[in-house]
């Protein structure tokens, strides 16, 4: 096979494994800063209870969080040397500036915050938590920036086929960052929404009604409610920064292949790349001109404009497709579920098992929506600048097939582990809290 696409099968394999796990720890920290402030606030042991429950499910996702992302850095100078060595002035500084301004702050204070409750004051253990939460947010910036700044590069010149950044203002702010960013912390959002809904109603369904329990239930359902309708709308905010940026990722999104006016929105079809058709489609009339221009007449750039220089289609039109249909489903879910909380204070049966099921349909939804973003970029790896060719290495495909095979075996093992650990620790707490009959305290009602 080729050992582009190899190299690139591998660096897709330890991204989506990575991923995963800050999605969670960002929401989560604040989350646990949430219980935390809660706990002081009204002297209720339910939001104590619940933090320390949540404390150990955040404990092991970083721990995971920080393992993958030490093996996704050594791929940069295995897989993609050319990427450092065209683009290193750039990338260099901004992920520097995130070890220093963000890691090192987390890892100082993540240590009072899992261990610390006992040792240091409450302020103090109050003011880690807080801290440890701006730093998962800070990390995200740096790393969105240069993410941002390859999609929609900005702020630079090249001498000698490398690039020097003459207005670092103008890369902090790049085009795409602040659609990005936002998304991203909203997708983290939803993703721990459902995995506290999720794990809180396996728990649920077992019979426990601790205060704690119903507290971490309460809280991922409202924040799936609230979070879902925001991100539909910066989405949209999103996809219209794409048409402007990245028209030919864009194009692929929608299935437009021809560039025309009055542009149908197609729901469903099989796009087929040598027929530069889809097959079976099923659209609405000149929608997609009127979502995307504001005019049902607008026109849209199709794929033919990029002839050679385009995604390719069929990952990226489901990918997108997928990643709408899990949002929507976390829409009607959501809020089903608050609409029985509010009439039953507790969900039906049905409702919880559904929550269970759902409790990692925002990993889902969040690598359909990375793969839209990356593979989308394709066949670029900093667009309009560099080529992901241009920056893999030479080494024999033999070499990347054995670590791509030893990368997903690793990866299996350890995310099976990981969803069993968190299980196992939910089913743990909730025997702990049926055998130590619930007291409901005001505040919680």
């Amino acid at each position: 096979m080729d050992p582009v696409v190899l190299a690139r099968i591998q660096f897709a394999a330890n991204i989506t494994f990575h991923i995963l796990f800050p999605a969670i720890s960002i929401a989560l920290a604040w989350v646990l800063l949430f219980f935390k402030w809660q706990g002081n606030r009204t002297g209720n042991q339910a939001w104590r209870d619940a933090y320390q429950f949540w404390v150990k499910v955040f404990a092991l996702t970083f721990a995971l969080g920080v393992v993958t992302g030490i093996t996704m850095s050594f791929q940069f100078g295995t897989n993609w040397p050319g990427f450092m060595q065209t683009v290193g002035n750039i990338a260099g500084p901004l992920l520097a500036a995130e070890v220093l301004t963000a890691f090192f702050m987390e890892a100082t204070f993540l240590g009072i915050m899992l261990f610390g409750a006992k040792r240091v004051s409450n302020n103090m253990h109050t003011l880690a938590t807080a801290l440890v939460a701006i730093g998962t947010t800070v990390s995200a910036f740096w790393i969105l920036i240069l993410n941002s700044w390859m999609q929609t590069p900005v702020g630079f010149e090249m001498i000698n086929g490398q690039a020097h950044a003459t207005d670092w203002g103008a890369i902090l702010t790049n085009p795409s960052f602040p659609y990005r960013f936002v998304h991203m912390l909203l997708a983290s959002g939803l993703t721990v929404a459902f995995l506290l809904a999720g794990l809180s109603s396996f728990r649920y369904l077992r019979g426990d009604r601790s205060a704690g329990l119903m507290a971490a239930l309460r809280t991922g359902i409202v924040m799936g409610a609230m979070l879902i309708p925001l991100q539909i709308v910066v989405g949209d905010l999103h996809g219209l920064n794409t048409l402007k940026h990245q028209p030919a990722k864009l194009a692929a999104m929608e299935g437009i292949w021809q560039t025309s006016k009055g542009v149908d929105a197609v729901l469903f079809g099989i796009p087929d790349s040598e027929a530069k058709t889809n097959h079976y489609e099923i659209a609405i009339p000149k929608l997609a001109s009127f979502y995307l221009t504001h005019d049902w007449q607008g026109e849209i750039k199709g794929l033919d404009a990029f002839e050679g220089k385009h995604p390719p289609v069929g990952p990226v039109f489901w990918a997108f497709r997928i990643m709408v249909g899990v949002g929507l489903l976390m829409l009607a879910v959501s809020w089903a579920a608050l609409w029985y909380w509010r009439q039953q204070k507790g969900l039906p049966t049905w409702l919880a098992h559904t929550f269970v099921a759902m409790t990692f349909a925002g990993w889902v939804g969040l690598i359909a929506g990375w793969y839209v973003t990356e593979v989308g970029r394709q066949p670029w790896l900093v667009y309009g600048v560099l080529t992901t060719a241009e920056a893999a290495s030479a080494v024999p495909p033999a070499h990347i097939g054995l670590s791509l095979a030893m990368y997903l075996s690793l990866y299996l093992c350890l995310g099976f582990a990981y969803v069993r650990v968190l299980f196992y620790l939910a089913g743990k707490a909730g025997k702990a809290a049926i055998e130590t009959p619930p007291v409901l305290q005001p505040a919680m009602q």
